[in-house]
């Protein structure tokens, strides 16, 4: 059997732009960068910054979401 290659769609610049938004958002919210840039594709970053707004830390609040 042959092995399969992973291939990924291509980003459109649009998509990047989004994506950079997002983790600017998550950085300005108290969380590392390393960590938003992991995370900002498939979490909900205004659900994250309701959380904090209430008064739970920033990477509980990644934990809890995630």
């Amino acid at each position: 059997m042959e092995p399969t290659i992973a291939r990924r769609e291509p980003v459109s610049y649009e998509d990047l732009l989004v994506r950079n938004w997002r983790v600017s958002r998550l950085v300005s919210l108290g969380i590392p960068e390393p960590l938003a840039e992991a995370h900002a594709g498939h979490i909900d970053w205004h659900h994250i910054a309701r959380i904090i707004q209430r008064g739970c830390p920033p990477l509980l609040a990644l934990r809890i979401v995630c």
